[in-house]
C-alpha cells in the first residue's frame, strides 16, 4: 500500500489562521469522566469553513446547493500537485498556461509561496490566489476540482468572482491545504467533506497517495 500523505491542516485553537469576520475555533471538554460524567465528550465551535474545507455552491451562488449536492466522484481520483511557487502576484490565465498541467488533468492542487505561511501560521491579506481569468482557464481545461494552500482560492480584496466562475461550472473548491510535504507531481486524492446538508461549506480530511 502506498504511504498516505495527510495534507489537512489540524484544527488546533489559536493555531489555525482565522479569515477576518469568521467564527473562532473553540474546542472544550463538555463532559469529563474525572468530574463524574460517564464519558469524555468534547464540544467544537467553528465555521463551516474552518481549517481544510470544501466550498459548496451556496457559499457564493444565490440559490446554490449545499455541501450534500456536490458529487463525491469529484473528490476521489487522480490529482496533480502543481508547482506555482514561481508565480508572483496571483494565478491568472497566463500562470495556468505556464505551469505543468498535462492534458486531461481533472484535479489540481496549487502549491504556492503560501505554503511557507504554515511554518508560523498567521493570516495575511496578500496570499497567492486564483483570479477569475485563471479560474476560467481551468474550467476550459475540464478541471473538476481545484485546491490551494491557504484559506481562500480567491484574492482577499475581491473574493466573489473567482468563486462564482468555479462554482457555476460545477468545479469543487478545496481550501486551506498544507502542501509543504507534497512534491509536485501525480497523486491519488481522497477528500471527504463532512455531510452537513444545506451547509455552504464543510471541513474535510484530505489525503494524497
Amino acid at each position: 500500500m502506498q504511504p498516505l500523505l495527510d495534507v489537512t491542516v489540524p484544527l488546533v485553537p489559536g493555531a489555525v489562521p482565522l479569515y477576518p469576520g469568521d467564527t473562532e475555533l473553540v474546542v472544550t471538554r463538555h463532559q469529563s469522566r474525572a468530574e463524574g460524567a460517564p464519558a469524555n465528550v468534547s464540544r467544537i465551535t467553528c465555521s463551516a469553513h474552518c481549517g481544510t474545507h470544501v466550498d459548496a455552491p451556496a457559499h457564493f451562488l444565490e440559490g446554490g446547493g449545499g455541501i450534500e449536492t456536490l458529487p463525491l466522484e469529484a473528490f476521489v481520483g487522480p490529482a496533480r500537485v502543481v508547482d506555482a511557487t514561481g508565480v508572483r502576484g496571483h494565478i491568472d490565465a497566463a500562470a495556468v498556461a505556464g505551469v505543468e498541467l498535462p492534458p486531461g488533468t481533472e484535479r489540481v492542487l496549487f502549491r504556492t509561496t503560501n505554503s511557507r505561511l504554515w511554518d508560523h501560521p498567521r493570516f495575511t491579506e496578500d496570499f497567492v490566489a486564483l483570479t477569475p481569468e485563471g479560474a476560467q482557464a481551468l474550467v476550459d481545461r475540464g478541471v473538476r476540482l481545484v485546491g490551494i494552500d491557504f484559506l481562500s482560492i480567491a484574492p482577499y480584496d475581491d473574493p466573489a468572482p473567482t468563486h462564482e466562475v468555479l462554482l457555476r461550472a460545477g468545479v469543487a473548491i478545496v481550501e486551506t491545504l498544507d502542501l509543504r510535504a507534497a512534491t509536485p507531481g501525480a497523486y491519488q486524492l481522497t477528500c471527504l467533506p463532512l455531510l452537513v446538508p444545506g451547509a455552504d461549506g464543510a471541513p474535510a480530511r484530505v489525503l494524497l497517495t
